[in-house]
């Protein structure tokens, strides 16, 4: 008969292998700023992770309103992301209002920024999602960050990165056969707000806006003036609402112009999950499908 001794200190080493096993495969706790971000973290971090999106699918990031139940997720995350470059005005108050003890990670950090004048004001664009090129950065930084919260989990979110990147590498160049297609003076279109630099640095479009890159700001009677003058002399025909701004003043610039209406963007937020953007890799290729369409059709 096996000692009762013997027993235990077979179960114990067991046991405690267990106890590790079931440890390290706890997924980390994850909170990301805004759905965009959220659905790469998503890609990188696997079954390894869980997300918390703080704005929701179709809200606006720049007007965000924190809620008591986004200072306890913040509070419970292990990593947070945002994407920084003036994003996300409301974090610092809700790190202080949630107790959160770390750094957020910046992921943007190493993306060439787009900066204009605004009011006499030198401002950063934020936007820097609506460039695949742009996103294999946030990609190496959200890898980075999360290997170093979860080590034994490393290789996995290095494999995911590398897959995730072939992705975006495809996303760009879709974007460049579809756009090129269309002659470089028929690549302008309306919009709420100036969110599609990125876009329009990449793919030759211009876009026009009565906002600038926050929707936060208000745009003067003179702003909108010149801009109506502006798309009246350039021919622009298409104009675009976003999925998570008012579409009134852009409307109303459009009936003044002439513009026709093709259709709505996803910028800034993804769709639910029924939508037609509830992915990043699903959300630029809509919106690129839609920007040629409309283009193709006012030449």
């Amino acid at each position: 008969m096996i000692s009762r001794r013997l027993l235990f200190s077979v179960m114990i080493p067991a046991l405690v292998a267990l106890s590790t096993t079931s440890a390290s495969a706890a997924p980390l706790k994850v909170v990301a700023s805004f759905t965009v971000l959220a659905d790469i973290v998503r890609q990188v971090g696997g079954d390894h992770v869980t997300v918390t999106s703080l704005v929701g699918p179709n809200g606006d990031p720049h007007e965000f309103e924190p809620s008591p139940s986004d200072a306890r997720a913040l509070n419970s995350a292990q990593v947070a992301f945002v994407s920084g470059e003036g994003l996300e005005g409301w974090m610092d108050r809700l790190i202080s209002a949630s107790g959160y003890h770390g750094k957020p990670v910046v992921v943007s950090e190493g993306i060439k920024v787009r900066t204009m004048d605004e009011d006499g004001q030198t401002v950063t664009d934020p936007h820097v999602w609506n460039s695949p090129v742009n996103v294999k950065v946030w990609v190496a930084n959200i890898e980075q960050a999360l290997a170093k919260a979860a080590p034994a989990d490393a290789a996995a979110f290095k494999t995911n990165a590398e897959s995730y990147l072939k992705k975006l590498s495809a996303l760009d160049a879709y974007a460049h056969s579809k756009l090129e297609t269309i002659a470089a003076d028929h690549r302008k279109v309306l919009t709420s707000h100036d969110a599609f630099g990125y876009f329009g640095r990449e793919y030759g479009v211009q876009f026009l806006a009565p906002v600038g890159v926050s929707t936060e700001s208000e745009a003067s009677a003179a702003d909108v003036a010149r801009l109506i003058g502006q798309i009246k002399a350039e021919h622009v025909k298409t104009y675009f609402f976003e999925n998570s701004n008012d579409p009134r003043l852009v409307r109303q610039i459009a009936k003044a112009t002439g513009a026709e209406p093709g259709g709505e963007l996803y910028v800034e937020s993804l769709s639910d999950a029924k939508g037609p953007a509830a992915t990043y890799e699903k959300m630029f290729r809509y919106n690129v499908d839609l920007l040629v369409a409309a283009m193709a059709k006012a030449t």
